[in-house]
């Protein structure tokens, strides 16, 4: 890479990660690569707020499900060795495991389509259970007796009870501790001086200390026993060794390559729809530039890291707090590093051009989208939510202003608009034209005092609380490890997110303060005031 444009790279870089992560707040290390080649490799921010110590690019972070992809090529290793089989059925390896009289095949454990419940989302999975030490089949016992989500192959749902279980697998089936056998067969191999199965005890050198935010208020993170998160979630690491992992996994120097190619192919469900997850691997794209990746999310910190395997890049974004979620700025790092960046050039068009696209568009799972024009732009919403402006790039090419999503809408053989293909960094998705009139949900007026009443923080689940409160005069919403969304009311006591379709209502007791709120987005969803 010339000089001049690898400074322009690197420029734009620094100012992506400068814009997230301050100097005095909790921080990020970012590496970004071309295959042998290092681009970019820094740290910004905090890696300890109390002490005062300054973020490295050497820093040790948890990693959280970036662990899926080693629990994953270490069932593929075992497999190549001729030790198990992809379609056997779990109950080979946990015999009392209860399968509801399903096939739970080791294979859907690894695509998260089981249909076993994750344990995360378990109420009974509270903060007291989290500081206890378990054994693999203890662990087990605890989530096993859970009633199935769906029957086997049927739908795709992110379980960290299936890892957790081929972790248990690959103990029984080697021999060996799972923390004993990933040290042995990847990170010793490797040279993954810095990779280790979490300790909470355990002296880490150069550790980057994890922190939460709820609200406005930063927290140290909550302690958990890492013998819960095991084979879904337990390893921490750099982003060094990522990169020396992906490097050796791409060269086909873990697992075959065979194994390799099908750990990143897409999983199809029973009626061949595609799940975007292979195994350990999620699979997207980047301006049609194929992907492979996963995020990870552990109490304190959040991790991603990707492989676009045309280009030989690869990107991995760390931080240590779950107040500034990295994909995005990853995703753009990626766009840059690979010649397609997000900034598609406006073409006018005149309004009569404009207002052709106008409707509501929708598809078969109820998904639905409101195309409108107004004061001369077009703008995208949902039925509740902030009107996105949309922005002409080509001939029926649309971009997402200041996002990285693009709508092409598609006309037939007389020129008609029938629909729109929506191409962001996962599959492509398509929402047909209907007739439907547009519907808006109207903000209402609300004095300070009775929205007073609802600020709090609210448990959906033991590991996602949501936290209501105000700045200013607006009011917010912010779920564990999600951004800060703004929320309007838009009837007595009920809410809407201004950016998704979400709607919260809260429920009032005698004394005519907040219970509880119910979230309503794909179903109705309890959640139990606690602060």
């Amino acid at each position: 890479m010339q000089p001049v444009i690898a400074q322009k790279l690197t420029d734009k870089f620094d100012t992506l990660l400068w814009e997230m992560f301050k100097e005095d707040t909790p921080g990020a290390v970012a590496l970004v690569a071309k295959g042998n080649t290092i681009l970019y490799r820094k740290a910004f921010g905090m890696a300890n707020l109390e002490l005062g110590v300054k973020m490295k690019p050497e820093n040790v972070f948890r990693i959280g499900s970036i662990t899926k992809q080693f629990t994953a090529a270490a069932i593929l290793k075992l497999r190549d060795e001729g030790k198990l089989n992809l379609d056997h059925d779990i109950t080979k390896y946990v015999e009392d495991y209860p399968t509801h009289g399903h096939h739970i095949t080791v294979q859907q454990l690894l695509t998260h389509t089981s249909g076993i419940k994750n344990y995360t989302e378990m109420a009974a999975w509270d903060e007291e259970v989290r500081k206890k030490d378990f054994t693999p089949e203890e662990f087990i016992d605890f989530f096993k007796n859970q009633a199935m989500d769906f029957k086997p192959g049927e739908d795709w749902r992110y379980s960290n009870s299936a890892y957790f279980i081929l972790g248990h697998i690959i103990e029984v089936v080697s021999g060996m501790s799972y923390e004993e056998y990933i040290e042995k067969t990847f990170f010793e191999p490797l040279n993954m001086t810095n990779s280790y199965y979490g300790s909470t005890s355990r002296i880490i050198k150069d550790r980057a200390s994890g922190y939460n935010k709820r609200g406005t208020e930063l927290l140290n993170a909550d302690y958990i026993s890492m013998t819960q998160p095991y084979a879904s979630g337990s390893l921490v690491s750099t982003v060094d060794d990522l990169y020396k992992w992906c490097s050796a996994v791409m060269r086909d120097e873990v697992i075959r390559k065979a194994s390799r190619k099908e750990a990143h192919t897409t999983y199809k469900l029973n009626n061949g729809e595609k799940t975007g997850y292979g195994y350990g691997w999620s699979i997207g794209n980047i301006q049609g530039s194929p992907m492979l990746f996963h995020d990870g999310g552990m109490i304190g910190y959040l991790t991603i890291a990707m492989y676009l395997p045309e280009e030989e890049i690869f990107v991995a974004v760390f931080s240590n707090c779950n107040c500034n979620p990295p994909r995005d700025l990853a995703m753009k790092m990626a766009a840059l590093a690979v010649g397609k960046p997000y900034d598609w050039k406006p073409i006018p068009l005149s309004n009569d051009a404009l207002r052709e696209y106008a409707a509501v568009y929708g598809s078969d799972n109820e998904e639905q989208r409101n195309i409108t024009f107004e004061d001369g732009q077009l703008f995208s919403f949902r039925n509740a939510g902030r009107k996105f402006k949309i922005v002409p790039y080509g001939k029926d090419m649309f971009f997402f202003d200041g996002g990285m999503t693009t709508l092409q809408f598609n006309r037939n053989a007389t020129g008609e608009i029938v629909s729109f293909t929506s191409k962001s960094t996962g599959y492509d998705t398509e929402l047909k034209r209907t007739d439907k009139p547009i519907l808006f949900i109207e903000k209402i007026k609300v004095d300070q005092a009775t929205t007073d009443k609802y600020l709090g923080k609210y448990q959906l689940s033991p590991s996602f609380i949501i936290s209501i409160f105000k700045e200013g005069s607006k009011m917010y919403a912010q779920g564990t490890g999600q951004r800060r969304i703004e929320i309007f009311p838009f009837e007595n006591n009920k809410f809407v997110y201004v950016d998704i379709d979400c709607k919260l209502t809260f429920n009032m007791g005698e004394n005519g303060k907040a219970h509880s709120l119910t979230v309503h987005q794909l179903g109705d969803h309890d959640a139990k005031k606690i602060e």
